[in-house]
């Protein structure tokens, strides 16, 4: 049954569901959605297409333009062009973007860091070593 792929779908999937719940709640009250800080997430690398993000966050183009306006608005994101293609839009973090990804983040790990050191050291490291399973699960 361990080994039932299905079985263990199940498990991961729910426990999974329960870990971003109790990452959603390091930032509940905010201004900014989680939705939102994923896609400022998105963006840390470099300006991205409009169309790149919509695939990326499984979701239909109208849907994240309302994001990114909410976002401009909010001063964290700024449009631009593609060099390559005057007429695609881009989408970059400003400095304002950058910090607040930097704050959301560092409250994150703190709230993980106060959970994890609950745990014994043979639970952490039992978790760090499913860490790469899980980082394969992610790419897949």
């Amino acid at each position: 049954m361990r080994d039932d792929p299905t079985h263990l779908a199940e498990q991961v999937s729910s426990v999974l569901r329960h870990l971003v719940l109790l990452l959603r709640r390091t930032v509940a009250g905010q201004p900014v959605t989680s939705q939102q800080y994923a896609v400022l997430g998105s963006l840390e690398g470099a300006p991205r297409r409009m169309t790149e993000l919509a695939e990326e966050h499984a979701v239909q183009l109208p849907t994240m333009t309302v994001q990114i306006n909410r976002l401009e608005d909010a001063g964290l994101v700024a449009r631009g062009s593609d060099p390559a293609d005057a007429r695609v839009r881009t989408v970059e973090l400003t400095g304002e973007g950058r910090d607040r990804l930097r704050a959301v983040r560092q409250a994150r790990i703190g709230h993980l860091t106060r959970e994890l050191a609950a745990l014994t050291d043979d639970e952490r490291a039992t978790l760090a070593a499913a860490l790469p399973v899980l980082a394969k699960l992610g790419r897949s």
